[in-house]
């Protein structure tokens, strides 16, 4: 049997997973609070839909089971910002308010950043326990990231970048 080939959970984590998954913990607890913020100044319901999905489905289930494993190795935890309070749209002047299209934008951005970043911290891992983990939330991510993609084509969001046209004859 070779070395660290027992019980994945019995394994203690290497400094890589340790900083990877505090990183992640501090990154998901952060975005809580943005998403909280900015769903008292999105309009449109469907993307407030998105951004729900992403804090109820996402976002707060990454925190719990990241906080869980951290304390069982007794890291410390970063610190959590405080709750959002609910705001009313109206309340909020104009030229001080995101646009719905910023917002669906930088969702985007954000969930795609999310792939890469779980992509990195997979392979990084020598236990498999925690690559599982952030397997699991790559796949909710893509199903999110696809969700959003959507969205910005329905709504005439997307914003792409030019376009390449093969024109030469053959």
């Amino acid at each position: 049997m070779g070395i660290l080939s027992g019980n994945p959970k019995e394994e203690p984590m290497h400094y890589g997973e340790v900083y990877s998954t505090w990183v992640h913990l501090s990154a998901a607890k952060a975005s809580v609070a943005a998403y909280e913020t900015l769903l008292n100044q999105t309009g449109d319901e469907d993307l407030k839909k998105l951004i729900q999905d992403i804090l109820n489905d996402c976002s707060r289930p990454e925190i719990e089971e990241i906080e869980t494993l951290l304390k069982e190795h007794g890291v410390g935890m970063p610190p959590t910002p405080p709750e959002r309070p609910n705001a009313c749209i109206e309340n909020i002047p104009a030229g001080a308010r995101f646009l719905d299209q910023e917002i669906a934008m930088k969702v985007s951005g954000d969930l795609a950043a999310g792939l890469i970043s779980c992509s990195t911290v997979m392979g990084q891992c020598i236990r498999e326990d925690i690559a599982t983990m952030y397997a699991d939330f790559h796949a909710k991510k893509a199903q999110l990231a696809t969700k959003a993609l959507r969205l910005l084509k329905d709504k005439g969001w997307l914003v792409p970048p030019p376009l390449h046209i093969d024109k030469t004859d053959c």
